[in-house]
């Protein structure tokens, strides 16, 4: 995410940010390569020149020239311009309603818009312990409203089933009257998604708008389609009252443009980002974190709410209990393993990390390709062996290799580790100086 953007910038930066002195000239050698930058990762040009100027203009004022370190002054004078540039804060969604709070998306076809419709049921389930209920409006593709029910299954909304012969206007009342009855917090609709700008299904959009009101207005935009997905938003925006966009796909976006440019161009937030395939991977959007790893400074504050969110303080507490006794078993393993997936990838905390920038991911490729084979592997073996793991005896080694897909060598070398973790638990619960107790979280025991 934004890997390109980011290189390229803390190239440009480097050269500066050590400098005792300022001049018009070095800033201005900087900010040629900073223009360039940000104009490779597609940036609208209007948004680079203003960018460009803007930090021109502070940088060669009092604030910087009067400053012990004017490099880093330089340095912060950047990251507060690409705040601005991409909204200065995060806003959220309009939930402080008389319930159900409504949130109508839309957006073309292929931005993935139905999944980000149960990502987004999931993070309000989750985050904000809100009852959700979400309808599909789409009766052009009879798939989006069975991808819908199986999404939402999945992630705990409840489904309000529609069908294709009915008219869309006549599903959303309905989902509205239902979700009245139910007591629900949020209705999330999901709109028909289009190949192109539609006269006719725009103004089917707006009929709904007017038909439940909703409290926002959603688009969805893909990351990859750079400043098309900026042009689309705009033609939107003139038809409906959006109040906000969701970005997708921004993980597999390595410039960033779009992120850049949406803002300054349409004057609508960014609420959410998709950056990954998971239900877990849709963050909000905090135009100062991202700044922050764009610059290469990483990402602490959302790596510490993935941590929160992934981590079951109750059970982490008896884990240590019985890492303590070692008297852990492979359940626990799998368990543990169940929740590092929670925070995504190690590529993609590192990115989170201040010094994550410079280390290279893909010596990290084996250790992820061992954890998934490993999980698959405990996974296969019945709950009797995971608890007992010293009763896997040649022939039950055999099956669960055949029912993970797994060499026998596999399932060795699990247990192997498995038992060589006890023994070493074992030997530092009979030491003084147990070095658990420095790993025991805050408030856990004695």
């Amino acid at each position: 995410m934004f890997q390109s953007l980011s290189d390229r910038l803390s190239h440009s930066l480097r050269s500066i940010t050590g400098k005792a002195r300022l001049t018009e000239d070095n800033i201005q050698d900087t900010m040629r390569e900073v223009r360039m930058a940000l104009l490779e990762a597609d940036v609208a040009l209007p948004v680079v020149k203003e960018f460009v100027e803007a930090v021109k203009a502070r940088a060669l004022g009092q604030e910087v020239m009067k400053s012990l370190s004017p490099g880093q002054a330089f340095l912060k004078i950047v990251q507060a311009e690409l705040e601005a540039l991409m909204g200065s804060a995060n806003e959220g969604l309009n939930l402080a309603t008389t319930p159900p709070a409504v949130i109508m998306m839309a957006g073309l076809q292929g931005a993935g818009k139905t999944t980000t419709v149960a990502k987004l049921a999931r993070l309000l389930i989750e985050r904000e312990k809100k009852k959700v209920m979400v309808v599909s409006a789409d009766v052009y593709r009879p798939a989006a409203i069975k991808q819908l029910e199986t999404l939402s299954s999945e992630v705990g909304a409840e489904f309000f089933p529609s069908d294709i012969e009915q008219k869309p206007v006549a599903i959303v009342e309905a989902a509205l009257a239902h979700a009245r009855i139910k007591f629900s917090d949020v209705l999330i609709v999901d709109t028909a998604g289009r190949l192109a700008v539609d006269e006719a299904m725009m103004g089917e959009a707006a009929a709904l708008v007017e038909a439940i009101d909703p409290g926002d207005v959603v688009y969805v935009a893909d990351a990859l389609a750079g400043q098309d997905a900026v042009n689309t938003v705009s033609v939107f925006h003139e038809r409906l009252p959006l109040t906000g966009t969701i970005l997708t796909k921004l993980d597999g976006d390595a410039r960033g443009g779009v992120a850049m440019s949406i803002v300054a161009v349409t004057g609508l937030p960014i609420l959410y980002v998709g950056v990954g395939e998971r239900f877990e991977d849709l963050e909000a959007f905090h135009p100062e974190r991202i700044a922050s790893r764009i610059l290469g400074m990483g990402d602490v504050l959302t790596l510490i709410e993935k941590a929160q969110e992934a981590v079951d303080v109750e059970q982490a507490a008896e884990m240590e209990k019985r890492l303590r006794d070692a008297t852990f078993t492979l359940e626990d393993f799998r368990e543990q393993m169940r929740q590092m997936n929670k925070l995504g990838s190690m590529s993609k905390l590192l990115e989170m990390l201040p010094m994550g920038k410079g280390i290279d991911t893909k010596a990290l490729a084996p250790a992820e390709d061992d954890m998934r084979r490993f999980g698959a592997i405990i996974d296969s073996m019945t709950a009797d062996e995971r608890r007992h793991p010293q009763n896997i005896d040649g022939s039950r080694r055999r099956r669960i290799a055949a029912g993970s897909g797994t060499r026998v060598q596999d399932v060795n070398q699990l247990l192997k580790q498995f038992n060589s973790a006890r023994k070493l638990m074992k030997k530092l619960g009979r030491q003084r100086g147990n070095p658990l107790d420095m790993m025991r979280p805050a408030g856990f025991g004695p």
